[in-house]
Parts: C-alpha cells; sequence; structure tokens
C-alpha cells in the first residue's frame, strides 16, 4: 500500500506557521534563520518532498544553471565543474554542462540559445573570446559569470587568474635550479590561455636578460598530451634532440606530459637530463611519474567563486559587479627535482 505524499499545508502546521511562511522558508525567499529551520524540521520530519516543476512555475525558474566549457574532457573544466556543482547544489539548482566547441562563433551560439529561458545562469569558460562573443554575454537574457580574463571593461562578472606571472613563477623556478637553456612549449597563441602564457613567458626571460639562442618558443596545435608530443618532438629536434635544453616550460600539464614523453623517446632522463614544469597543477600531473612541477591555477577555487557570484546574481538587482582575481601558486615536485643544480638530482627527492 503506497503511503500517501505529504502535502505542503501538513509541513505548515506541524511546523506551527502559515501556508505562505511555510513556502517562504523552503524556497528561501523571505523567511529568517529561525523559520527555515522550524519549517525544514517538520518537513524532514513529514518526509516532504516539494514538486520540483510546480516550483519553477511559481518562481518562473528552472533551477538550472549552464556550465559552457570548450572540452568537457579537460581535467581543468572537471575540477571546476566538481566545485560549482558543489556550491550551486546547496541551493537547491543543477548544473547543466554544455560543449561550446573551440570556435568563437560556436560559443556565440551556444549563449544564444542558453539564454532563451533553458537555464537560470550561465558559467562560461571560453578558449577564444571574441568581440562579438563578449558582446553576445554582456546582453545575455540570464546572468553570465565567465572564468578566464577579467571582463571589467565590459562590466561582465569575471572570475580570472594571472596565469602570465604563473610562467614567470615557473621560469624564475627553472632559474633556481641553475638551468639557463629553455624550451617553451606553448599552446595555440590565438586563445586566451595561449596569449597570456606567451607574454608571461616573454617577460619573464626579458626581465632576466637572456640572450636569444637561450630560450626557444614552439607552439602546439592544441593544449593536448597528443599536441604537446608533436610540439616538443619538434622543438627538441631543433636543439640537438634536446640535448642542447636543459629545461621545458610547459603552459599547462597535458602540453608538460607530452614533453616528458617525447624526452623519453629521445633517450633523456626527467629531471636529470631535462627538467620539465607545466601548470593547472591537475590530478593527472600530480600523480604521473615523475610527478610534475606545475603552478596551480586553481581551477576548483576558480569555479567555487564563479557558483558563488552566480547565485548572487540571481539572488536579487543589488547586485555589483565582481571581477575576482586568483592568485597562482608554484608546487614543486620530481619533474624539476626542486633544489638540486641541473645534472646533479638527487634519486627519490621531489
Amino acid at each position: 500500500m503506497t503511503t500517501p505524499r505529504a502535502t505542503l499545508p501538513q509541513v505548515a502546521e506541524r511546523a506551527g506557521v502559515s501556508l505562505a511562511s511555510a513556502s517562504r522558508a523552503l524556497h528561501g525567499t523571505g523567511a529568517s534563520a529561525a523559520m527555515v529551520e522550524k519549517v525544514r524540521t517538520a518537513a524532514a520530519e513529514l518526509g516532504y518532498q516539494p514538486h520540483a516543476t510546480g516550483r519553477s512555475l511559481r518562481l518562473r525558474r528552472t533551477f538550472h544553471i549552464a556550465f559552457a566549457v570548450a572540452d568537457i574532457g579537460n581535467p581543468v573544466y572537471v575540477e571546476m565543474m566538481t566545485a560549482i556543482q558543489s556550491v550551486v547544489a546547496e541551493h537547491g539548482y543543477r548544473l547543466v554542462v554544455a560543449t561550446t566547441g573551440a570556435t568563437p562563433q560556436s560559443t556565440v551560439e551556444l549563449v544564444r540559445s542558453v539564454s532563451a529561458g533553458l537555464v537560470d545562469g550561465l558559467v562560461i569558460s571560453p578558449l577564444r573570446l571574441s568581440d562579438a562573443l563578449v558582446e553576445k554575454l554582456t546582453h545575455s537574457q540570464v546572468p553570465v559569470v565567465v572564468i578566464g580574463r577579467s571582463l571589467e571593461t565590459a562590466k561582465l562578472d569575471s572570475v580570472s587568474t594571472d596565469s602570465a606571472g604563473g610562467i614567470g613563477q615557473a621560469v624564475e623556478h627553472i632559474l633556481s635550479l641553475g638551468r639557463r637553456r629553455i624550451g617553451f612549449l606553448n599552446g595555440p597563441l590565438d586563445t586566451t590561455p595561449g596569449d597570456a602564457r606567451q607574454r608571461g613567458f616573454d617577460t619573464a626571460v626579458a626581465r632576466d636578460g637572456f640572450a636569444g639562442e637561450s630560450v626557444d618558443t614552439e607552439v602546439a596545435e592544441d593544449f593536448t598530451v597528443t599536441a604537446g608530443l608533436a610540439a616538443a618532438t619538434r622543438l627538441l629536434a631543433r636543439h640537438g634532440n634536446g640535448r642542447q635544453l636543459d629545461a621545458v616550460v610547459a603552459a599547462n600539464d597535458l602540453l608538460a606530459i607530452g614533453a616528458i614523453r617525447a624526452a623519453r623517446e629521445h633517450g633523456l632522463r626527467v629531471p636529470e637530463d631535462l627538467a620539465v614544469t607545466g601548470m593547472d597543477d591537475t590530478e593527472i600531473g600530480r600523480v604521473y611519474q615523475p610527478s610534475l612541477t606545475s603552478v596551480s591555477l586553481r581551477s576548483s577555487e576558480r569555479g567555487r567563486r564563479a557558483a558563488e557570484i552566480i547565485l548572487d546574481l540571481l539572488d536579487g538587482p543589488e547586485h555589483r559587479t565582481q571581477n575576482v582575481l586568483v592568485e597562482p601558486v608554484l608546487v614543486a615536485r620530481e619533474s624539476t627535482s626542486a633544489g638540486h643544480p641541473a645534472g646533479h638530482a638527487e634519486e627519490g627527492t621531489a
């Protein structure tokens, strides 16, 4: 025999409040903390489950937030997604993940579709940020938060990180190990991360007074292990199959892993012959052998902050535009044998 479903009037009666007060408390709108606690306790005791469709119709919300990225397989986006999901779920929202593709036009089309009332808000981390995309985001029918470049001038809420400065940290780390012949392995320069990280590398080597022959840059087709392997192979080939280099700074962890594989194929030891750094501090880099020295751009923190901002936007019209900067942190591991000069790494050190 099926147990009758508990109703909102029963919850109100159990809590000793009016029906309207019970409704406000359960929906988190206009109720005191004490009221919310009393009503939710009554709801739990009765096993009451609000009807999601009815709630959406009453409040004219879908209770869905979209997270749009170029490649959901990238571990950086997975970390962001997990953090966003954790935050929004606590407020009764579900996260919908959408893949934009790599081109600005495909991203514009996705923004147009989600703005048509399919979701209540959009968190987006675009690989390429064109003027057309900024325009579309600025005039979106739903609140938007961008993870990537700061968009203060466009009056868009954003969460960014100083990836240029992060590359600078990687270069300084390599120099501290006594290594001076550095190759930089970057992704496409027409992308937001590729552009920022190239500027960061150029600034760092210029600041440290490198001669032109001391550094070299190779650009991969994208930010993947396969592309990194191909690009690193080209880089090493130009420098005596890698024997004229003593370090590779890579623009992300996947490129760095490709560089380590290329080094091994050329008979080079990492880090004894070639130190390698990455960026993003992903789980795959942490468990790889050797474990990867990487600049953490704190993906989970960026996702968490973006989720908090989108909820703030949904909460009311008094929102002030927020442009949050999350600082990078270098994490030294085995791929550079931190603290030991080139050619003198001690076995087993990290």
